[in-house]
């Protein structure tokens, strides 16, 4: 998957496509150190590979999520839908304050880990993981809710989704974006339950089926042809909207 998010970071060079081919490299160097953990008891005991693969998981995740944050408002953007009124939607469509709570988390989740080398006491430590893990959360609920209102506007309103309809990841983009929402909330709610419990959180039976096989998985559906738009189109859509919004303008002054 690495190979092929950089190739398409060549062939439509997006935001979403650096975001990903980056997570991919992250995940590679996640899963040879968790090998090496499960491979070796004294790599197990080295508290600094048990700290980097942590931290690895959690910048791995803000890519994942983040890419997912944006497709959805870019897929928003393409529609002829109106800018929404609703206050609380239009809060959540904040990518700064979206892209900032995240990096707020990483960075907690960062020093949490860090700190259980000796730095921080155990409480703490504890703490600062449950608040990390807690944005993680409320940040992927907040996107899935984002998603779904999405989708049933464009059940609701299909006309307004017309020029979505160039390939199978245009025309479906936003269902597709349903299902990588599941499969973060399922990663996620799993993180934020056992966040107190890093034997079970770690246990093999449950750590692949629901913590690495709902990103493989995501990740999968990220490569659907279509489902990115460029950079070209997004722009052009832009543009389409500054000269509608002209023309509105000179017909308004005209006497």
């Amino acid at each position: 998957m690495f190979i092929l998010f950089v190739f398409k970071s060549f062939k439509i060079p997006t935001y979403v496509h650096y975001v990903l081919s980056f997570f991919c490299l992250i995940r590679i160097a996640a899963f040879t150190l968790r090998i090496v953990l499960t491979a070796s008891e004294s790599a197990g005991e080295n508290i600094g590979i048990l700290i980097a693969d942590e931290v690895l998981f959690g910048v791995g995740f803000f890519g994942l999520l983040y890419s997912a944050y944006t497709l959805v408002l870019n897929l928003e953007s393409l529609s002829d839908r109106p800018p929404t009124t609703n206050p609380i939607i239009r809060l959540t469509q904040n990518r700064r304050m979206f892209r900032l709570a995240l990096l707020v988390a990483v960075v907690i989740g960062v020093v949490a880990a860090s700190g259980s080398n000796g730095g921080l006491n155990d409480n703490t430590s504890s703490a600062l993981r449950k608040t990390s893990t807690s944005i993680f959360l409320v940040l992927t609920v907040l996107q899935a809710f984002q998603t779904i209102y999405l989708a049933q506007t464009r059940i609701s309103e299909p006309e307004r989704f017309k020029r979505m309809q160039k390939s199978f990841g245009t025309r479906h983009g936003i269902f597709i974006l349903v299902l990588i929402s599941l499969l973060l909330l399922i990663r996620e709610v799993f993180a934020a339950a056992t966040v107190d419990d890093h034997v079970k959180q770690n246990n093999e039976h449950f750590w692949y089926p629901l913590l690495a096989l709902p990103e493989i998985l995501a990740v999968v559906l990220y490569a659907i042809p279509g489902l990115v738009p460029s950079k070209e189109e997004l722009r052009a859509k832009e543009r389409e909207e500054l000269n509608g919004y002209g023309d509105m303008k000179m017909v308004a002054v005209q006497p």
